[in-house]
């Protein structure tokens, strides 16, 4: 994406951007050093120039004023990963969550490193448009002093491989809690940590991250919906 923003050049700026708009009319192939011939000013200006203008770098400043296409950089892995999701995202678990939370007092909303951002996101916007109970933690024995038989403590990862859960499992199952884990990526281990298990996505990140490098965007559009849902209800 390109922004050109002509009012954010001085007039000495304009009179530069002017002078080689003109001169592109009659000469092909402009190169930087005659640029700045062309304008009484040095190389460096006329890159500072291109730079306020909105263009990365001087070769796409003078395809603009050719009137060349400017070349389609191909999109990210990651936004074809998630077009796939959205496309094919299934409502019914939108549903089958939502049953679930509204069959406990309390829900306690537990994930690690940026998972936990994700669930301290959500409990923000739980708490806009429901009394229900929650809260959003990373601290194991926090969780298990707080998880009983009227809660439903949700898990959320993004390949279940950063840390293990049954520890957290087996503790709270001790207090009759629920554990629902809600995995971005398919990990049938996790069955061993949950009575639970949501997976949102057949569509993997890149192997080549670590878990806490994925992304948690997949988590937040389930968190909307999750919500949009219940405003309605």
């Amino acid at each position: 994406m390109i922004n050109i923003d002509l009012n954010n050049l001085n007039p000495l700026e304009k009179e530069i951007y002017n002078t080689l708009n003109q001169k592109a009319l009659t000469i092909p192939h402009i190169r930087i050093t005659q640029a700045a011939e062309f304008c009484g000013c040095s190389i460096s200006k006329i890159s500072k120039v291109v730079k306020k203008l909105g263009f990365i770098n001087y070769k796409q400043f003078m395809g603009f004023l050719y009137g060349e296409t400017t070349p389609i950089i191909t999109e990210s892995n990651e936004l074809k990963r998630l077009k796939q999701f959205i496309e094919d995202f299934d409502p019914k678990i939108v549903d089958d969550f939502i049953n679930m939370i509204d069959k406990f007092e309390r829900i306690i909303l537990f994930g690690y490193g940026p998972s936990y951002i994700a669930a301290q996101y959500f409990e923000y916007k739980l708490h806009t448009i429901t009394n229900k109970y929650s809260i959003a933690l990373q601290d194991v024995l926090s969780v298990k002093n707080m998880a009983d038989s009227k809660t439903l403590l949700v898990i959320f990862t993004t390949t279940g491989t950063f840390k293990s859960f049954e520890d957290v499992y087996k503790s709270t199952k001790q207090n009759g809690c629920t554990v629902l884990v809600v995995s971005e990526e398919y990990n049938p281990s996790l069955v061993n940590s949950c009575d639970n298990l949501f997976w949102l996505s057949k569509y993997n990140q890149s192997n080549n991250l670590k878990p806490h490098e994925k992304t948690r965007t997949v988590f937040f559009i389930f968190i909307e919906e999750v919500i949009q849902r219940l405003r309605f209800m």
